[in-house]
């Protein structure tokens, strides 16, 4: 895989892997819970693994191509940011619209 390709191919798992403690009422999408609702506390949290995994697969395909270059404080801000800011599609769905219940 081309080095552009992984560049494209994490940022489109990024804005899946944001949006998705927003998008459902289950644990990582997997795992059922005893409530019906998540809580934002359980939202937040997963958003934080996920970022981690996300990470991690992003290491995984700088490994492949060639040296891991040295990270400091400043990337993981940036990079936190960005993935608050594209988990604010599934937040402004699940928190700010109206769902009409039948």
């Amino acid at each position: 895989m081309s080095q552009s390709a992984s560049v494209w191919l994490v940022l489109l798992v990024a804005l899946v892997a944001a949006n998705l403690p927003f998008l459902n009422e289950r644990l990582f999408g997997l795992f059922s819970l005893r409530s019906a609702h998540k809580l934002l506390a359980v939202r937040l949290a997963e958003l934080v693994v996920l970022y981690f995994l996300v990470g991690a697969l992003g290491l995984l395909f700088e490994r492949r191509v060639g040296q891991i270059a040295p990270q400091g404080w400043e990337f993981y801000a940036v990079s936190g940011s960005l993935f608050l800011v594209l988990a604010f599609p599934g937040f402004i769905w699940r928190y700010l619209i109206k769902h009409h219940r039948s």
